[in-house]
């Protein structure tokens, strides 16, 4: 075995819906909306289980890679529509608020790495309220592809400042996980978006947590185990 290297976490990146936001059942109500009003039936476990990635992996997760594609701006703008009325309505979950500032008090830096539009980023930075705790922000404007691909977390390693050994990410779903896996970084997840513990298992995480206030509880022990 080689040397250990022990440095320790400096960065903590964090998936927003169903992780810090309560949105997950929302968004799979209003896509379910869409599709209807578009003529798909899709069933709603289905959505849900596709929440976490970008509007365009989902479109192609749920209805085909070789779909007409000439109303996915359609569906998209629906979904967007529908979740929108909502956005003065989102509420953080149970001790969301309070993991970030004690990422952020233990000189951690906090960088938010979301799948969602900016409209729909910026409506829950507004609802989770701590934009004194986050260092930075990145959204799926800012990459070429969405979850499951890598690109949103190695965007938020490079807003870090961080390599992938030196940060832990904390998400709600399987393409988080996945995602994670690829890039290279520690992947703990919470139960808050409606996932089985034994899937984000499987996709890889090194740990499972009823939802950020029980993360936020066990905290300093989170981040020793995760020295490498």
């Amino acid at each position: 075995m080689g040397e250990r290297d022990d440095r320790t976490v400096r960065a903590v990146l964090f998936d927003v819906d169903g992780t810090l936001v309560d949105t997950n059942y929302l968004h799979a109500v209003t896509w379910w909306e869409a599709f209807r009003q578009a003529g798909h039936v899709v069933g709603m476990a289905d959505i849900h289980r596709s929440i976490g990635m970008g509007s365009d992996r989902l479109l192609d997760h749920l209805l085909g890679e070789d779909r007409d594609r000439d109303g996915d701006e359609k569906l998209s703008t629906a979904h967007t529509t529908l979740y929108g009325t909502y956005f003065e309505r989102l509420q953080p979950l149970p001790g969301a608020r309070d993991l970030l500032f004690a990422c952020a008090d233990r000189g951690l830096s906090v960088v938010l790495a979301s799948s969602a539009s900016s409209n729909e980023l910026a409506a829950m930075r507004r609802a989770l309220d701590a934009e004194e705790a986050v260092h930075a922000a990145t959204g799926a404007a800012d990459v070429p592809s969405s979850k499951p691909a890598p690109d949103l977390v190695e965007r938020a390693l490079e807003e870090a400042g961080v390599d992938a050994r030196e940060a832990v990410f904390v998400g709600d779903t399987v393409w988080d996980m996945r995602a994670c896996d690829k890039a290279g970084v520690p992947a703990v997840a919470v139960l808050t978006g409606g996932i089985p513990e034994a899937d984000l298992v499987e996709a890889g995480a090194v740990r499972v947590y009823p939802g950020p206030a029980a993360l936020l509880a066990d905290l300093d022990g989170l981040l020793a185990a995760q020295r490498v």
